[in-house]
């Protein structure tokens, strides 16, 4: 598929926000979680050939809503989901956080995939880790998406990619490798088409 409209449709800070929000409109949902400054936002904007679609920050932490992003006259929404794992956030804050990411998930009636985004220069994190347990605990569908990927040289990336896999336990094929300049976007438009197709 190609993105030809995107559009920015609400922020929700609650689950009961977000159910409301979702009311409105009768499409399938995919969402994107990871680590707080994994490059979610940068992602949808890449997504979307829109740099302003969605709020980027240099700071960890930015994304403390569920945010919601129509596509094609809705034919498709984005679920920008919290990011987790930000230290400097206080506990409270974290708690929160978890409980909002959790309570989507867990509530969402018109989700059909979440992407994994994790940062391909570190090993997944035991929050990443958690995270990947759950979508299996709750058999949630789920493609991992490694991003930065043009802050390394192809064959630091071919072995990141391998240290990826073993982490995740997927096949390298099943690991989209993405960048800030468009690098693999057409693989996760791809994906995404034959998400909507299932």
């Amino acid at each position: 598929m190609e993105i030809t409209k995107a559009v920015f449709l609400t922020s929700a800070a609650t689950l009961n926000a977000y159910r409301t929000a979702a009311a409105m409109y009768d499409c399938p949902e995919v969402c994107f979680v990871g680590r707080s400054n994994v490059g979610k936002s940068t992602f949808i904007n890449m997504l979307a050939r829109n740099g302003k679609l969605a709020k980027t920050s240099s700071t960890p932490g930015r994304t403390r809503l569920i945010n919601l992003f129509g596509v094609n006259d809705s034919r498709l929404v984005l679920v920008d989901l919290p990011g987790y794992g930000y230290a400097a956030a206080s506990k409270r804050e974290q708690q929160g956080w978890g409980t909002l990411i959790e309570g989507y998930l867990r509530n969402t009636e018109k989700l059909k995939q979440a992407f994994l985004l994790l940062d391909c220069r570190h090993e997944p994190s035991v929050a990443d880790k958690q995270m990947i347990n759950y979508f299996h605990y709750f058999a949630t569908p789920f493609t991992v998406v490694a991003t930065k990927c043009d802050k390394l040289s192809k064959a630091q990336l071919s072995r990141a990619v391998t240290m990826l896999s073993g982490a995740t336990a997927l096949g390298r094929d099943n690991i989209l490798c993405v960048s800030h300049n468009g690098d693999g976007r057409d693989r996760v438009l791809t994906r995404l088409e034959t998400i909507l197709a299932e």
